[in-house]
């Protein structure tokens, strides 16, 4: 069996479905092997970036193994800021490049580098195949090592001549660790006993409980012990139910702010999250003097990492809250149910569905003739279908986004996983193919966009049905707001893009992708209908209001 051939095989017994790539001259052994692999569907990008993007958004809305090919050091370098995107989130990701040829390095080749070292920092295991005997157990154990807990993308480099090898080998069968794993019973009993003396708890939810899909009894575990819950502070996915009554929103990463709302309780629980991730330093600690943590995650490496937890469990977050809710009610007095049921009845007044009712008030009262960014957001939330998909990548255009469309469940809603922009584009690609019986629009910055904006041409070739809301602002934002803030800089240098300005409407009909400019706030509903109606991708290029 050929190389490639075996390589394939092998993706496919391992449940792969997609082969997100952009070839180069050693993996063209693999593109002659496709024909005879239909199990796999090649999904080709235009930049190694955009290809992975693809792969990782296919990962984040199936919860299965995604797989993604570039093409020697270049391409291994192109997508590195997606790679970073994966690796955060913990996407489980076979991530392949095409090498030269064994030993041809040592003539150092046009495009050779050594890989492993590249991806290494990124990536749970990184090796490169010498043989093609070896392909199977590499194969094998890559498939595993990424889907096991913490989930995450590895890395494995392809020398040409393994692929083009041909040899009589047995590919074995897959290999799989059982991690749904939940703490011994005197743990989830003395954790239950913890949080039915708290007067006043909090959660925080974070993106394991979508990913685990643990979004019911994460809801459960609130209303038993009658606690506050905040999405964390990077909004990666939909880890809650908006409209429940014990839901106030997401966090900033305003530090000040944070510890501002967080002191008024006694007890803070992290759910599959890290405890209080920030951006921009400040001399303000985020997490209030004292506070206890309890915290529950796979990644033992963000388990009491930067402040002191009281209760640290490493284990599956589903599990551990089925198990610790059966806890919790075996041991909950009347009295403390009739505490934690009046603290829910008292966040009523100001949940998110209260902030949001406030909210959509204040914004349809500015009926100005220009688009302000909050005002887009309330129109295209107001127009979607319940079941939609919203990818946003908006950042300071989409502020009100979380405020104003309400998580139904883990397929909601998708976000920026580790602070790195370029994933929308190409994310919300991978998104459709994994969930493709369900309304997907994307809201997306200008500068975000064109990070990996070729995406456009895969969208329209492969004709899905995406709406691409991009918000106009011409230019970088959420930069001049900081340096504006920090440095007192009125007009900052290298952060517009309206010199020339970019037509991205122009743009995607260039790639096949039906396309709108948008000026007038009275354009936006007309234009977003037609767009949800459109059976291919669509892109709406609306001009946002951006005050100096």
């Amino acid at each position: 069996m050929r190389g490639s051939i075996a390589f394939l095989s092998l993706l496919a017994d391992e449940g792969v479905t997609h082969l997100f790539g952009n070839p180069g001259t050693t993996e063209l052994s693999m593109m002659a092997a496709l024909p005879q692999c239909p199990a796999i569907d090649f999904v080709l990008g235009t930049q190694e970036a955009a290809v992975v993007a693809m792969a990782d958004g296919y990962a984040r809305a199936s919860g299965r193994l995604a797989a993604c090919n570039v093409h020697v050091a270049p391409g291994l370098g192109n997508a590195m800021g997606s790679l970073y995107n994966a690796m955060w989130v913990g996407s489980p990701l076979i991530v392949t490049a095409g090498q030269h040829e064994i030993g041809h390095g040592l003539t150092e080749p046009m495009l050779y580098a050594p890989l492993e070292p590249i991806a290494r920092p990124l990536v749970k295991w990184a090796i490169e195949v010498t043989r093609i005997a070896d392909l199977p157990r590499v194969i094998r154990r890559a498939a595993k090592i990424a889907l096991a807990p913490p989930t995450g993308p590895v890395f494995l480099s392809l020398p040409g001549d393994v692929l083009d090898d041909d040899k009589d080998i047995v590919l074995g069968r897959s290999n799989r660790v059982d991690a749904c794993n939940r703490p011994a019973d005197t743990t989830i009993n003395a954790l239950a006993d913890r949080l039915l003396v708290s007067q006043q708890p909090v959660i925080i939810c974070g993106h394991e409980v979508s990913s685990r899909r643990a979004l019911a009894p994460a809801a459960d575990l609130a209303e038993l012990i009658g606690a506050a819950v905040y999405q964390d502070t990077i909004p990666t996915a939909a880890p809650f139910v908006s409209t429940h009554d014990c839901y106030l929103g997401a966090l900033t990463r305003n530090q000040q702010d944070v510890s501002q709302r967080l002191k008024e309780y006694d007890l803070l629980i992290c759910l599959g999250t890290d405890v209080l991730r920030m951006s921009t330093p400040s001399d303000t600690p985020p997490l209030p003097q004292g506070m206890p943590i309890v915290q529950i995650s796979e990644r033992s490496e963000d388990l009491a990492k930067n402040y002191p937890t009281e209760i640290a469990i490493q284990a599956n977050v589903r599990e551990t809250l089925a198990a610790l809710n059966d806890a919790i009610r075996a041991r909950c007095t009347p009295d403390q149910a009739e505490d934690a049921a009046r603290r829910v009845e008292a966040l009523k007044a100001s949940n998110w569905s209260s902030q949001r009712d406030a909210l959509v008030t204040s914004l349809e009262a500015r009926t100005g003739p220009v688009i302000e960014p909050d005002v887009l957001s309330l129109r295209v939330v107001q127009l979607l279908p319940k079941d939609t998909i919203l990818v946003d990548e908006g950042l300071t255009s989409s502020q009100a986004i979380t405020r104003l469309f309400a998580y139904q469940d883990a397929w909601s809603y998708y976000g920026l996983a580790s602070g790195g922009i370029g994933f929308a584009v190409a994310g919300a690609i991978g998104i459709r193919l994994a969930v493709p019986n369900r309304p997907l629009v994307a809201l997306i910055g200008d500068g975000s966009a064109m990070y990996n904006i070729q995406a456009l041409w895969t969208a329209a070739h492969l004709r899905l049905p995406i709406v691409y809301v991009i918000a106009n602002n011409g230019g970088y934002r959420i930069l001049k707001q900081r340096i504006r803030k920090r440095y007192g800089l009125e007009h900052p240098v290298g952060m517009d893009l309206s010199a020339p300005p970019i037509d991205f409407a122009a743009l995607a009909t260039s790639m096949g992708v039906r396309s709108q400019r948008v000026t007038e706030p009275d354009e936006i509903a007309p234009a977003l209908r037609t767009a949800l109606a459109h059976e291919g991708p669509t892109l709406l290029d609306v001009i946002v209001n951006s005050p100096n």
